[in-house]
């Protein structure tokens, strides 16, 4: 814990410190056109295929896209259509999705108590960190570090990402600090607190 704590406060110091540039929310809009078969207008997913992104962090969904644009994260789909991207495109996108209000799912009743069990406390039996250190009690991330805000996201696609982190799939993650988390989660926790987090606000 005290490594993973040492890991956010220099996270935090690095994102405060470093310049990006200056989105353009009106823009982004405008620029939004190709997004929206996936993700919807507002950035708000018709379906559990794709992430919900509305309300997300700006600088979290400027990472993002740069990892597509130069394939340190790997989808096929995002990957093409980031490849095109400016950095001004991205920084507006980012603006405009993190200016929509992102909704709230509901979570299966029968896996809200071992997720939020985990998402609170962790697995200390197993060495599974609490989520809440770095997402905050109700979700929101913190923007400053860079840990992105989780509230209400679909289960199926939480599931899916911290099983490519598990097994090193997805490997974008500061310090593999998500690597090492997931890597020590079963499948039932991994469905517990992807069910938790979809109902979360």
């Amino acid at each position: 814990m005290k490594k993973l704590l040492t890991l956010i406060t220099l996270v935090s110091i690095a994102a405060v410190g470093s310049a990006q540039a200056a989105g353009d929310a009106a823009a982004g809009k405008a620029k939004s056109a190709t997004c929206v078969a996936c993700h919807g207008p507002d950035g708000n997913s018709p379906t559990p295929a794709f992430p919900k992104i509305a309300g997300q962090h700006a600088g979290y969904l400027e990472k993002q896209l740069t990892e597509y644009k130069n394939r340190t994260r790997v989808n096929a789909t995002m990957n093409g259509m980031a490849a095109a991207l400016s950095e001004q495109d991205i920084a507006d996108l980012a603006a405009y999705f993190a200016s929509q209000t992102g909704t709230i799912g509901t979570a299966d009743p029968d896996k809200v108590e071992l997720g939020e069990s985990i998402y609170r406390a962790g697995n200390p039996a197993t060495g599974v960190s609490a989520c809440v250190a770095c997402h905050s009690p109700t979700g929101v991330g913190n923007p400053m570090a860079n840990f992105p805000s989780l509230q209400g996201q679909y289960a199926d696609y939480t599931v899916l990402q911290l099983q490519h982190f598990r097994s090193g799939e997805r490997a974008n993650d500061a310090g593999a600090m998500m690597r090492g988390v997931a890597g020590k989660m079963t499948d039932a926790e991994i469905e517990a607190v992807a069910q938790y987090i979809q109902g979360l606000n």
